[in-house]
């Protein structure tokens, strides 16, 4: 099946073949016909499917004939994050470039003076997040009765943001006789009852069971001590042929220190968490695309709506709190039918959140091990080959050992030094033991003894 059996219209398929597709994906090739036929849509899909695709290439063609009006949005699409919407906006742009349709983003941490002056001009396409929606509906600057088309995307991550009511009160603004499509890759019993309440007699589209994972991904658990778990990120990060990676962790401060201490070992990394505002994360997610760094450090800020080309691997330094979280994380990678790889470290205290992705995906994840090593483990690397521990490495292991009294630490300095017997390292013994020709003669990973029991 090719885009042109699909029914769009011929400048429409002129954009997406400049673009580079050539083939519909499942969800494109059943969603994109009902959808122009004014067919209210539930979509149940995996990450990284071309879902946001199956929804943007039709409303083009609806909305290509047709009057805006001031304040009055023909069209509106809710996504949960700032990024998701960024990115829904640049599929319009790259899709709708022959046709003249008028776009506003309406996101927090842009000036709002800007976007109301864009709402006074007309609007066909408004993409916005809950939280500035309502905020500009609150202040009577901008009217919902004129919209004809309604897409509710990521609507189990609406759930978890706590939006539903949100959402439930802006559909309650929205005309009756309108078109509404539904996106989720979960569907939970409340997003359910949301689709039985606004939608009419909708075609459900589901291309995968719910909450399954990719099948491009190889994915991973690691066993592993917390204080290990930077040694271990480096390993793999130096030894699995890493091109561009995204590592999520779970909190805003463990994304910003371990930004810094991979920045301090020599990786080219970056960092895009909450508290950063849209115009510096929008800064850092252009310099990830563009080359400039190829390691990202993210909280769960980025696990979803984020299509960036050629993410060849995924780490979740942390196991995600909520198991929908893993689905979206790995997500990032393996998109568009690449091959990605999936790291989750796993602690003792990960022990219950890994059980329940492991529930939610029916799949046990399989323990990363020595025949899943893509380098020979024959020869040390180069940077791990250091007689004297880094300064670096002391940097990362002060976080887990308490810091010594100033007496003590002046006691030991004033003591004779030349009085004791120089004695080497347990580390360097075994460095300096003859090793058999042909066996590994560098420092170990040691998580790769690690059972998985």
């Amino acid at each position: 099946m090719s885009f042109a059996d699909l029914g769009l219209s011929e400048k429409l398929l002129k954009a997406v073949e400049e673009a580079g597709y050539t083939e519909p994906t499942p969800i494109q090739a059943q969603a994109i016909p009902p959808v122009l036929m004014m067919k209210d849509i539930i979509g149940i899909a995996q990450t990284g499917t071309g879902k946001t695709a199956s929804f943007v290439l039709p409303m083009i063609d609806i909305l290509a004939s047709g009057r805006r009006r001031a304040l009055m949005p023909r069209s509106l699409i809710l996504a949960p994050t700032r990024e998701l919407a960024a990115q829904v906006a640049e599929n319009f742009e790259k899709y709708g470039k022959n046709h003249d349709l008028s776009l506003v983003l309406l996101i927090g941490g842009v000036q709002m003076g800007d976007q109301v002056k864009a709402l006074n001009e007309g609007v066909d396409v408004l993409i916005a997040t809950p939280g500035r929606l309502m905020d500009l509906f609150e202040r009577g600057k901008i009217l919902l009765n004129g919209c004809e088309l309604l897409v509710i995307d990521e609507a189990d991550r609406m759930l978890d943001m706590g939006f539903i009511p949100d959402i439930e009160f802006i559909c309650s603004k929205l005309p009756e006789q309108r078109q509404t499509m539904l996106f989720s890759a979960t569907m939970p019993p409340p997003i359910e009852k949301l689709a039985k309440k606004f939608l009419e007699n909708p075609k459900r589209i589901e291309v995968s069971r719910a909450a399954t994972t990719n099948k491009d991904i190889t994915a991973f658990k690691i066993p592993v001590e917390t204080r290990q778990k930077r040694e271990t990120l480096r390993w793999l990060l130096r030894n699995d042929h890493v091109e561009t990676a995204i590592i999520f962790a779970n909190r805003k401060t463990t994304v910003r220190e371990l930004n810094k201490s991979l920045q301090r070992h020599g990786f080219a990394s970056s960092e895009i968490h909450g508290d950063m505002d849209q115009s510096n994360r929008l800064k850092e997610l252009d310099r990830f695309k563009n080359g400039e760094v190829n390691i990202l450090v993210a909280s769960d800020v980025a696990a979803r709506g984020l299509d960036i080309k050629g993410v060849s691997h995924v780490f979740n330094f942390d196991t995600p709190w909520h198991p929908d979280d893993y689905v979206h994380r790995i997500g990032r990678t393996g998109r568009a039918g690449a091959k990605g790889r999936a790291f989750t470290f796993v602690s003792r205290e990960d022990a219950e959140a890994i059980q329940n992705v492991e529930k939610l995906t029916k799949n046990e994840i399989p323990v990363f091990g020595k025949k899943d090593v893509r380098v020979e483990l024959v020869e040390a690397p180069k940077e791990e080959k250091k007689s004297k521990p880094a300064k670096q490495d002391s940097d990362d292991k002060a976080q887990d050992k308490p810091k010594r009294s100033r007496k003590k630490a002046e006691a030991k300095d004033e003591a004779p030094r030349e009085d004791k017997p120089q004695r080497k390292s347990r580390r360097h013994e075994q460095d300096d033991a003859p090793v058999p020709a042909g066996e590994w003669n560098g420092p170990k990973p040691g998580f790769l003894d690690v059972s998985a029991t």
